[in-house]
C-alpha cells in the first residue's frame, strides 16, 4: 500500500519540498496534484533544473521566440512566470500555516556568490520581479553570501541559504539569522512576514568522505562509509535545537521570530549500495525540511515509513563525527569547503548553459 505522504506534516512535523519545477509540472497540472495528493507544501530550484526545464519542456519554445534585451532577461521572463504560478499554488499552503510553510525557491545568479553588496541588491531585484510573499531567494553560505544574508533579513527579506556542507556553516548561518532578525526588529519590522531556511547538502558528503575513506582504507574508516552525511544532518538538528529553543533566541522569538529550520537537500542517494532512502527516513523530524527530486519521492509514496527518528542514534552520530575526526578527515575544513566550491561551480556551469542555449533560440 502506498505511503500518504500528507500525513508527515500532521505526524512528525516535518515539511516535504519539491527539488524541481517546470512549466510541465505546472502545465501538466504534476504540481497541483503533488500539493493535494501528496501535501507538498514548497518548491526549491535552482540553475540546474532550470537548465534542464527549459532544454526538455515543450512549454518554452514560443516565449523562447520572443524578443528580449538578453539571454538573461529572457530567461528571468521564462522563470519568472513558472515562479509564480508555483507560488500561487502554494499559497493557500502559505495561508493554513501562517506562513511557515508553503514556500517557492529561486536561487541567485551563480555569479555573484563571493560578492556581497551584489548578493544583497540582486537579492532585493530578484523579489521584485516575482512579487509573491511567500518566495524565498537563495544565497550560498559563502563568507561573503552570510554577511548578505544578515543583511537580507535585516530588511525584511526571506531568504533560503544553500551549499551548506558542513556545521561551521550551519553554526554561521544561524548567527547570522538572528543578527539579522534583531536588526529587522529593532527597525520595526514585522517578524512574522521574515522567513529563513537552511539547507544542508547530504549525499555528495558521503560521496566525497566514502572517497577518503577508501583511501585510508583501513576496517575502521571502511566501516563508516555511508554515514558521515546522516551524522552530520543529526548534529546539526542539535544545533538548531540548541540555538533556536535556548535563551539566545529566547527575545526573538517572544517577538514573534521564526527559528530558521534546517533543510535537508541533495536527498537522492547516490551509491546504489545504500538504501534509496538514506537521507530520508532517518531524518524525519519536527521543525525540518526535506526536499526530494522526483523520483525520491515516488520512492518515499512507494515504500517510505512516516516515523520521527531525527534523535534517534544521537550518540551513534557523534561517535561517527569523532571517528571521522581521529582519521583525519576534516569535515568542517577541507570537505566543506571542497564542497561549496564544487558546487558552486556545477550551478555556474549550468546556469551559463542554461544561458547559452536561450541565446542560440534568440537567435
Amino acid at each position: 500500500m502506498a505511503t500518504d505522504l500528507r500525513a508527515l506534516r500532521k505526524q512528525v512535523g516535518q515539511s516535504i519540498w519539491l527539488d524541481n519545477l517546470s512549466r510541465t509540472l505546472i502545465h501538466d497540472d504534476i504540481l497541483r496534484r503533488y500539493i493535494d495528493e501528496d501535501g507538498i507544501s514548497g518548491v526549491t530550484s535552482n540553475p540546474s533544473i532550470f537548465q534542464k526545464a527549459i532544454h526538455s519542456s515543450p512549454y518554452y519554445q514560443e516565449d523562447l521566440r520572443q524578443p528580449a534585451d538578453s539571454a538573461e532577461r529572457l530567461y528571468e521572463r521564462l522563470v519568472v512566470d513558472d515562479l509564480r504560478k508555483a507560488c500561487d499554488l502554494l499559497h493557500p499552503v502559505y495561508v493554513e500555516t501562517d506562513g511557515d510553510d508553503g514556500w517557492v525557491s529561486w536561487e541567485e545568479s551563480p555569479r555573484l556568490g563571493q560578492d556581497e553588496a551584489a548578493t544583497v541588491t540582486e537579492a532585493q531585484r530578484l523579489r521584485g520581479l516575482v512579487r509573491r510573499d511567500n518566495l524565498l531567494i537563495k544565497v550560498p553560505a559563502t563568507p561573503a553570501g552570510i554577511r548578505a544574508f544578515a543583511t537580507l533579513i535585516g530588511r525584511g527579506v526571506s531568504v533560503n541559504v544553500t551549499l551548506m556542507f558542513g556545521l561551521k556553516h550551519v553554526r554561521d548561518v544561524f548567527a547570522a539569522y538572528q543578527k539579522g532578525m534583531t536588526r529587522w526588529v529593532a527597525s520595526g519590522g514585522d517578524p512574522r512576514k521574515v522567513k529563513a531556511v537552511a539547507s544542508l547538502f547530504l549525499s555528495r558528503v558521503d560521496t566525497l568522505v566514502d572517497q577518503k575513506l577508501e583511501a585510508i582504507g583501513t576496517s575502521e574508516a571502511l566501516a563508516l562509509r555511508g554515514k558521515a552525511a546522516v551524522a552530520m544532518a543529526k548534529s546539526a538538528y542539535t544545533i538548531y535545537q540548541d540555538v533556536f529553543h535556548g535563551k539566545d533566541f529566547a527575545a526573538l522569538r517572544s517577538a514573534g521570530g521564526r527559528p530558521q529550520y534546517l533543510l535537508w537537500a541533495s536527498t537522492s542517494t547516490k551509491n546504489a549500495a545504500y538504501p534509496d532512502l538514506l537521507y530520508v527516513e532517518p531524518l524525519m523530524g519536527p521543525q525540518t525540511i526535506n526536499t526530494l527530486p522526483d523520483d525520491t519521492l515516488l520512492k518515499l509514496r512507494d515504500h517510505g515509513s512516516l516515523v520521527a527518528r531525527i534523535e534517534d542514534d544521537m550518540a551513534e552520530a557523534r561517535r561517527t563525527m569523532a571517528q571521522l575526526a581521529s582519521l583525519g578527515i576534516d569535515m568542517d575544513g577541507a570537505v566543506a569547503e571542497q564542497l561549496q566550491v564544487e558546487g558552486l561551480a556545477a550551478f555556474a556551469k549550468s546556469f551559463e548553459e542554461m544561458l547559452a542555449e536561450v541565446a542560440r533560440a534568440m537567435r
